[in-house]
């Protein structure tokens, strides 16, 4: 997959794509199912498979005071689009001069002029322009005069609600990683490099591999039936091993930062170093604290047997 960044970048040869335009965050249902479109439809009429998207995250410039977390780093989201059949990826530099374009501006002077589209796909979700006016409605409507043609996918829903970024980084927020499972087709995952910690999980008889990440978003504190798998070359590779994953700031010591604190079971070797990807699957409890170290240590046995058991029926 090649990577562009921004539109005026966009060379002749690389016009003609077929296109999606948003934000994915996450890469959940709703985005594969767009996604698939676009690349099914570019493989049959013999051009690429093209994502447009922004960045920073829109909310990043218009709406700084929430603090909106993302459910991917840029890593991540490279791997996961790679891995749907996505050929070019265009990161537009997002500003606040960029939002003040109307729809019918974006759509005429950076879509038509620059990336000359051979068809459109968006969500039924999607909005465009100062002040999100345009819709995806308004995109099929303005379309056709400008030769480009629009399809619309129909949001793809989870129970009775559509998946959405929002619900995801909700559910992960507050704990609920199954749900979060549910709504990405995937477990929710993190990816970090193993770095030394103050060796506490070893002395209790359950050495843990500290986790340093650039994910913005971790699952509330507590512990999680997780799978583990190395990252080569930037991608996860290898069978998964399974493990118990403790988000926290370990308060039966001296509470501080929190920290991702990940036990292999079964697994012995040293990974300091290595970068690893972990999968949330779910949780077992939340966080507490205990009397001290000799009933923490039959708490993570305990963890430890749960994580054993859910994965080992996860699998089955």
């Amino acid at each position: 997959m090649r990577i562009l960044h921004g539109s005026e970048s966009v060379s002749e040869s690389d016009q003609g794509a077929v296109l999606t335009i948003g934000n994915f965050d996450g890469v959940h249902r709703g985005h594969q199912a767009l996604i698939a479109s676009v690349t099914q439809t570019a493989r049959e009429v013999g051009c690429r498979a093209c994502l447009y998207t922004f960045d920073p995250h829109p909310r990043r410039v218009l709406a700084p005071e929430r603090g909106e977390r993302l459910l991917m780093t840029p890593a991540q989201l490279e791997q996961a689009l790679e891995s749907l059949g996505v050929d070019l990826l265009i990161r537009e530099p997002f500003t606040q001069s960029f939002a003040k374009q109307s729809a019918e501006e974006f759509l005429t002077q950076v879509i038509q002029q620059r990336l000359r589209p051979h068809r459109i796909f968006v969500g039924g979700g999607f909005h465009f322009g100062k002040g999100r006016a345009g819709s995806a409605e308004t995109l099929r409507g303005l379309a056709p005069r400008l030769g480009m043609r629009v399809d619309v996918i129909p949001q793809v829903q989870v129970g009775e609600v559509d998946a959405s970024s929002t619900r995801i980084r909700r559910a992960v927020s507050e704990g609920e990683v199954a749900e979060a499972t549910r709504c990405l087709g995937r477990p929710y995952s993190i990816w970090g490099r193993v770095v030394h910690g103050d060796h506490r999980g070893r002395a209790l008889g359950f050495p843990t591999a500290n986790l340093e990440t650039e994910n913005e978003l971790l699952p509330a504190l507590g512990v999680y039936a997780s799978t583990v798998r190395l990252l080569e070359g930037g991608r996860p590779a290898g069978e998964p091993l399974r493990a118990v994953t403790n988000v926290g700031t370990r308060p039966t010591f001296e509470a501080g930062q929190v920290l991702t604190e990940v036990h292999l079971l079964g697994f012995e070797g040293d990974l300091y170093g290595r970068e690893l990807a972990v999968d949330f699957h779910e949780r077992i409890r939340e966080e507490r604290k205990f009397s001290g170290p000799e009933a923490l240590r039959e708490q993570i046995a305990a963890d430890s047997d749960r994580a054993l058991q859910l994965l080992e029926a996860r699998e089955s």
